[in-house]
C-alpha cells in the first residue's frame, strides 16, 4: 500500500507532527496566563506547559510507554510542578513584592500585539524544549532502543536536584537576610546555581533522547530547544548580574564575591556576562 504524503513526510523527517501540534495547543492554553501578567508567560506559563505535556503525552502513549521513557516523563512532571509551586510561594514573600511591582509596571507598557507575539513565541519554545521527550515516547512505541536514556536521566535527576536545592537555599537565606546577596551553600561555588541546574536538567533530557534522533531534521529540532534554554539562562544570568550590581555594587563584600565566584558555570573562571571574559 503506497504511503500517504503525511506518512511519507513523517518518515523522512522523523517527527510526530500530529502530537507536536497538540503540544502547541496545550502550551498556548497554559501560557495564556501571561495575558494576566506578562512575566507569567515565562514563569507560571512555563511550569504549567511542561507539566501539561508531561501528563498528556504519556497518556496518549499509555499502551507503549514504560521503563525509562516513563521515568523521563515523571521527572519532567516533577520539574514543572516543583517550579510552579516554588514560583507561587515566592510571589507571596514580602522581599519579592518590589520585584513584582517593577514587573507590573513594565507589563503595563507592553501592547496587545506584542503580548500575542510573546505568547506564540514562548509556546513554540516550550514545544521544542519538550520535543526530545516526545521523540523518546514515539521511538519506544516503534520498538527503537533507548540507549542514551540512562545517562540522560541521571543528568536530569542531578539538574533537578541542583536547581531545587539552590532555590531552597536562597529562599531560606532571604528569609533571614532580605537585603543581602546570597553567598551560602551552592552559591559559594557558582553565583547562579539554580540557572546552572536548569541547564543540566534540559541537557539531560536532550542526552536521554539522542539515540532516538533518526533524521537530520529530528537532530536539528530536537537540539534547538536545549540551545534556546541555554541562551535564555545566559540572558537571565546577565540581567540578574546587572540587578545585583545595582543593588550591591557599593558593598565591598559583594565586589570580592563577584570577582572570586564564577557567574554561571562551576570551575569555569567566567565572572561576568556584561563583558564576558575568561580569566587564566
Amino acid at each position: 500500500m503506497p504511503l500517504s504524503p503525511f506518512h511519507l513526510s513523517f518518515q523522512l523527517l522523523g517527527l510526530p507532527w500530529q502530537f507536536m501540534v497538540f503540544g502547541l495547543a496545550l502550551c498556548l492554553l497554559f501560557s495564556a496566563l501571561g495575558f494576566r501578567r506578562v512575566e507569567y508567560f515565562v514563569s507560571l506559563g512555563y511550569a504549567a506547559s511542561v507539566s501539561a505535556q508531561a501528563i498528556a503525552f504519556p497518556f496518549l502513549y499509555r499502551d507503549t510507554i514504560k521503563g525509562l521513557a516513563l521515568l523521563q516523563s515523571g521527572l519532567l512532571l516533577a520539574y514543572g510542578l516543583r517550579l510552579g509551586i516554588f514560583l507561587t510561594l515566592r510571589g507571596r514573600v514580602s522581599s519579592f513584592k518590589e520585584q513584582q511591582a517593577e514587573s507590573t509596571a513594565r507589563s503595563s507598557k507592553i501592547g496587545g500585539a506584542k503580548k500575542v507575539a510573546i505568547w506564540i513565541g514562548v509556546s513554540l519554545f516550550y514545544v521544542l524544549l519538550f520535543l526530545p521527550a516526545l521523540l523518546t515516547m514515539s521511538a519506544q512505541s516503534s520498538g527503537v532502543a533507548l540507549a542514551s536514556a540512562p545517562a540522560g536521566i541521571l543528568l536530569m535527576s542531578a539538574g533537578f536536584g541542583l536547581e531545587a536545592w539552590a532555590d531552597w537555599q536562597k529562599s531560606e537565606f532571604k528569609k533571614r537576610n532580605p537585603s543581602r546577596f546570597c553567598d551560602v551553600g551552592l552559591y559559594r561555588v557558582v553565583r547562579f546555581p539554580n540557572y546552572f541546574g536548569e541547564m543540566v536538567f534540559w541537557l539531560g533530557l536532550w542526552v536521554s533522547a539522542m539515540s532516538t534522533f533518526q533524521t537530520l531534521f529530528a537532530w536539528a529540532l530536537g537540539s534547538l530547544g536545549f540551545l534556546l534554554i541555554v541562551l535564555v539562562m545566559i540572558g537571565a544570568s546577565r540581567r540578574l548580574e546587572l540587578k545585583q550590581s545595582k543593588n550591591y555594587g557599593s558593598d565591598t563584600a559583594y565586589e570580592v564575591y563577584s570577582q572570586r565566584v564564577p557567574i554561571l558555570f562551576p570551575l569555569l573562571p567566567l565572572y561576568s556576562l556584561r563583558s564576558p571574559r575568561v580569566r587564566t
